[in-house]
Formats: structure tokens, C-alpha cells, sequence
């Protein structure tokens, strides 16, 4: 049994792999691609039925995938867009959860209020990935991007407290105080173990000298923050995020350059797979999915049509969420005013609004005495695949906004200015490491004529060696002046970060040419 399901685990990643291969070669949007394949492979009959576990997905999943988000998301970005996250990631999803559990309970009143607003919190968080993936080469502003991967971190945490306590509702009896107090028990136990878990981490990983030991024990820190805080009743997904954008703003401090480009390879590698496996799992539940459908006391056309509108209304729900949040940040306090979005913008946002692998956790969730748990089980299925295909008009949506790039080329301004300072701040080092040479040494002697080969070879030896010692100090001194910068907050995150990655890969080159040392 063990040999099978490794041998199907590794089919898995090998379509996943040669699917995402031939989409990006072919200019498709891999997700759907990976759905299409997963879903007609479904109905083979070679193929084992997938049956989804909530808690796989849940915890095996998520985890790893909002982690390697965070701790590429700056810190920064967090700070100047709070009043935007909270709107979008809170507001949004409330907004989008009741109009679509409303909806869908008027359509279907067999399903329940309960139930109803259950599969509204379950496919109201978007997500970012997704939306990077099906937007292509049609490459999105970075005010808009920053704006939906920002959103994306937080509205899952919402989302799933939404869903926690409407499941709540549909097995038992819940009071509105009790929903306030849980949703602020939760959002208090994640920030909290999330702090902690990050703050434990980052003073274990500066004493860890070796890249491999520091990277594995990356790896493991996801689970370290979201299995304790859900079990205690947090919210698993904000620890994540919390402890990820801690550790991701403090690795410059803590981590050596190996361990720093290391780490980025390896978290990219795995939100790649874990990403587009769960579309090819996604496609590859449908034949189960289906099967489950005809429990459902509707037919297939009326399934149809509330697919269908459910999708009107679901996209409806969204513009309409993220238009009144523009209304707010355009006649609330001065604070949000400063802050407000033109309506290009809105568009984009409110078009960019893909679901994708917390929606498919979510809905297996549903306890097993849900109304119509198999219908539900199928509409976010459709939810999920339908989004996909609608995100494909997303590239010719940015075309025809005309957006502008002021913010990107502002972003590129302040790389190179920032690199320009970092590499006078290296220039300033090296001419205090000659001056400080010719006072200890005096000026070099000429060459005497007689000399062998061998004091030549020791000659260029030398030079290579202080050629290095110097270009040591040179990166040093760069390092410390992006770092000063920093802490002085004149540049944005995102070209601190972009400066540092390019003075890590001279460092980490530098020492592969030294050798490794004793």
C-alpha cells in the first residue's frame, strides 16, 4: 500500500511539473491547465478516487504556503497599508460572505441560513498566487499586487473564523457575543503565538552557522506556529503569518548570505508545488465530487443554474465590497483619504478576485450533518474552477485600465539610488583599507629582476587574497549602509530587499572562491 501511494505521490509531481511546463511554454494559465488534466484524469478508470482530508490540507497545506508568502511579504508594505488589509481582508469577506450566504439560501432554502453563509465564508478569501498565476506576462501594477497579496495573508484568518463559528451554528445554537469574543480570542492567541514563535526562532537561527541546519529548520516553523494555536482555539493562519513576516524582517540580521538565497530558492520550490498541486487536486475530486451530487435533492439543471448565479452574484459581491471600501477611504477620516484608490485601480482589485486552495480546504470542513453537504461540497468546486476561468480575462481587464506604472518606476528609482549609495558606502571601505595598508606596509617595493617563478605564483597569490580581504570589507560596508538605511525607513522595503539579494550573491560567490573554512 506504502509503494503505491509513493508511486502515485511521485505522478502527481511529475504531471504537475510537465503541466506547469507546457502552460507557461504555451502562454496558458497553468491553474486551469492543472484543473482540466486532474479533472478528466478523475474519471479514468485507472485512477483511484481522491477523497480530500480537511486536516491534510488544513495542516499540511496551508501552513507552508501562507509561510512562504509572509516572509517574502516586507514588513513595510503591512505598516503603510493596515487601514487598506483591515478593510479588505476583514470587511470584504463579511460583505462578500453575507451577500453570497444570503443569496444561495434564497436559492436553495434547503440548504439552511446556517449552512448558507458556511459556504459564504468558505469561498469569500481570494487568493494572490492564484491571481499572479492566471494574470500571466499581462504583469500587474505592483500598488495592485501588494494590495491583493497583503489582502490574501489576512482574509483567510477572517474567513475561517466566519466558517468556524456558522459551523458552529449549523450543529448548535451561537449568540452574536459569543461570535465577537471567540473572533477576538482568536485574532489575540495568533498575533500572540505568532510573535513568539518568531521572536524564539530568530534568536535560535543567529547562532546557527551552517546554511543546511538553518534552512531545515525553516521548514518546520509553520507548524510550529499553526498546529498549537489552532488547537487552543486561535487562529492558526495568522500565527503563520505573523511569525513569517517576523522572520522575513529580521533575516537580514540573523541569517548568513547562503542561508538567506538558500532559504528564498527553497520556499519558492515549495509554494510552486504545493500551489499547483492543489489545482491538480482540485480537478482530481470532481468524479467524487459528482458521485456525492446525487444525494442532492436538486436536479442537474437546477444545479446549473444555481452554479450560474451564484458565480453572478459572487463576482457582483466583491466589486460591490471593494467599491464601498473605496467610498470609505474616500470620505472617511484624513488617515484614509490620503490613502485612497482611483477607480482603475478598484477595478483591478475587484476583477482580481480568484479563489483558490482555502476555499477547497474549507468546504471539507462541512460536518457530516450539513443540509445538502454534497451540493455544497460541488458549488465551491464551481466557485473555485469557475474563478479560474473568469481570471482569464484579467490580462486584457489590466490592458484595457491602463494603469499606471508610476509606482513601479518609482520602485526602480529608489533600487538604483539605494544601490548607488551602498556602492559608495563599499568605495569609501576600500580606500580606507589601501590607506590603512600603506601605513602598516609603507609604499610596495619595485620587483627585483632575479626572482624565481615560484616567488611570481606567491606574488599573485597574495594579491588574490588581499583583493578578497578587501572586497570583504567592501561588501561589509555596502551591507551595513542598506541595513542603516532601514532603520532610518528613507527607502521602501521592496528595494532594501531587492539591494540586499544582489549583495548576498556577490558575498556568497566571493566565498566559494575563498574555499570553505576551518
Amino acid at each position: 500500500m506504502i509503494p503505491e501511494t509513493i508511486a502515485w505521490v511521485v505522478a502527481a509531481v511529475l504531471v504537475t511539473v510537465a503541466t506547469s511546463g507546457v502552460a507557461g511554454r504555451a502562454g496558458w494559465s497553468a491553474p486551469v491547465a492543472l484543473v482540466t488534466v486532474g479533472a478528466v484524469a478523475s474519471f479514468l478508470p485507472f485512477v483511484p478516487e481522491v477523497v480530500i482530508e480537511p486536516d491534510a490540507v488544513l495542516y499540511g497545506l496551508l501552513p507552508p504556503l501562507l509561510f512562504a508568502a509572509a516572509i517574502r511579504t516586507p514588513l513595510a508594505d503591512i505598516r503603510a497599508r493596515r487601514d487598506s488589509i483591515l478593510v479588505l481582508s476583514v470587511g470584504v469577506v463579511v460583505v462578500t460572505l453575507a451577500v453570497v450566504g444570503f443569496a444561495l439560501w434564497a436559492l436553495v432554502p434547503a440548504v439552511g441560513l446556517a449552512a448558507a453563509l458556511a459556504l459564504g465564508a468558505v469561498v469569500a478569501p481570494t487568493d494572490a498566487v492564484a491571481v499572479q498565476a492566471v494574470a500571466g506576462k499581462a504583469r500587474l501594477p505592483r500598488r495592485v499586487l501588494s494590495i491583493l497579496e497583503t489582502e490574501s495573508l489576512l482574509n483567510d484568518a477572517t474567513a475561517l473564523v466566519a466558517l468556524n463559528t456558522a459551523i458552529a451554528a449549523v450543529v448548535g445554537v451561537v449568540h452574536p457575543i459569543e461570535v465577537g469574543g471567540e473572533f477576538l480570542l482568536a485574532v489575540g492567541l495568533g498575533v500572540g503565538i505568532g510573535l513568539l514563535v518568531g521572536f524564539g526562532f530568530s534568536v535560535v537561527r543567529r547562532f546557527l552557522h551552517s546554511p543546511v541546519l538553518d534552512t531545515s529548520l525553516s521548514l518546520v516553523v509553520p507548524f510550529v506556529a499553526f498546529v498549537p494555536t489552532q488547537e487552543i482555539g486561535g487562529s492558526g493562519v495568522l500565527a503563520v503569518v505573523v511569525a513569517g513576516l517576523w522572520l522575513g524582517w529580521r533575516a537580514p540580521l540573523i541569517q548568513s548570505p547562503e542561508a538567506r538565497i538558500a532559504e528564498s530558492v527553497n520556499w519558492r520550490t515549495i509554494q510552486f508545488l504545493l500551489e499547483n498541486a492543489v489545482f491538480l487536486l482540485i480537478g482530481l475530486s470532481l468524479s467524487g465530487i459528482v458521485r456525492g451530487l446525487r444525494r442532492s435533492s436538486l436536479d442537474g439543471v437546477q444545479i446549473t443554474g444555481v452554479v450560474v448565479a451564484l458565480l453572478v452574484v459572487l463576482v457582483a459581491s466583491r466589486f460591490i465590497a471593494v467599491g464601498l471600501a473605496k467610498v470609505l477611504f474616500d470620505h472617511g477620516p484624513r488617515a484614509l483619504r490620503e490613502r485612497s484608490w482611483n477607480w482603475r485601480t478598484v477595478t483591478a482589485v475587484s476583477a482580481a478576485g480568484i479563489r483558490g486552495v482555502v476555499t477547497l480546504a474549507a468546504v471539507f470542513l462541512l460536518p457530516a450533518e450539513t443540509p445538502e453537504r454534497e451540493l455544497l461540497q460541488f458549488l465551491a468546486f464551481a466557485v473555485v474552477v469557475g474563478s479560474l476561468l473568469l481570471g482569464l480575462f484579467l490580462p486584457p481587464i489590466i490592458r484595457a485600465l491602463r494603469l499606471p506604472r508610476t509606482a513601479d518606476l518609482q520602485e526602480e528609482s529608489d533600487r538604483d539610488r539605494l544601490l548607488d549609495e551602498a556602492r559608495a558606502a563599499g568605495l569609501e571601505a576600500r580606500r580606507e583599507a589601501k590607506e590603512s595598508r600603506v601605513d602598516e606596509q609603507g609604499e610596495p617595493a619595485v620587483g627585483a629582476a632575479g626572482r624565481d617563478e615560484s616567488d611570481d605564483l606567491t606574488d599573485l597569490t597574495g594579491e588574490r587574497l588581499e583583493h578578497d580581504r578587501v572586497r570583504r570589507r567592501m561588501i561589509e560596508a555596502e551591507r551595513a549602509a542598506v541595513l542603516a538605511v532601514r532603520r532610518e525607513h528613507r527607502y521602501p522595503e521592496t528595494a532594501v530587499r531587492q539591494v540586499l539579494e544582489l549583495i548576498d550573491a556577490e558575498d556568497v560567490a566571493l566565498r566559494r572562491r575563498e574555499g570553505p573554512r576551518e
